[in-house]
């Protein structure tokens, strides 16, 4: 078997191991799941696991750690791409709902269990929040400067934006009342009111895109 096909049998046990230990730790909590409940979904010995992960703190470190990455990124693309900030900033705030919404039990077992977390990746995960507060005020403070954002304090609506959409994982259900999209939609549509920018509306937005 030639290596990449190796390497990529293996990234998929490893991610396999990761959605089961990512369900378990979402409904019954951390200190509440054991390796062998996570072997059992999986229907494998531990030692499989151990194959890929060192203990079962490795497992959280991975999950905490992805909905901060894909977070970080959905503000980074944004912010990096240039353009108008009104749209940048949509797009962003968006593609932020989303990554909430699809990973939502990523988000949620970080925020219940951070104090699990192990020390290295939790450096990790402050350095990339700190990144994502500094794109997503570089963006608003370019708004600001050409006159599409206002508000009083750039480094208060930051932490406020990041704060709305990141707590919708306590609330968010997956085939409830509003779709998805909706979702994101009207939640876009509140942060751009926020920042005053009244006339905002998401399908304004995509026509101008």
């Amino acid at each position: 078997m030639r290596s990449g096909m190796r390497d990529e049998i293996a990234r998929l046990k490893r991610e396999r191991i990761l959605e089961e230990a990512r369900q378990l730790f979402f409904e019954q909590g951390y200190q509440g799941t054991t390796l062998d409940q996570v072997a059992r979904q999986l229907e494998v010995t531990k030692p499989f696991i151990y194959s890929h992960f060192d203990n079962k703190a490795a497992l959280l470190g991975n999950i905490a750690e992805q909905g901060t990455r894909l977070s970080l990124k959905a503000v980074a693309d944004a912010h990096d791409r240039g353009g108008d900030p009104v749209e940048r900033m949509s797009t962003a705030i968006r593609e932020f709902c989303h990554v909430v919404m699809d990973h939502q039990a990523n988000i949620a077992v970080y925020f219940r269990e951070d104090k699990y977390v192990p020390a290295a990746v939790s450096d990790r995960i402050d350095e990339m929040r700190g990144e994502f507060d500094r794109k997503l005020s570089a963006l608003l403070q370019e708004g600001i400067e050409k006159g599409v954002f206002h508000t009083r304090d750039v480094g208060l609506a930051t932490l406020a934006i990041g704060g709305m959409i990141s707590w919708m994982f306590t609330w968010y259900r997956s085939g409830g009342r509003l779709s998805d999209d909706s979702i994101a939609d009207q939640m876009t549509e509140l942060a751009m009111r926020m920042l005053g920018v009244d006339d905002f509306t998401t399908e304004n937005a995509r026509v101008a895109e």
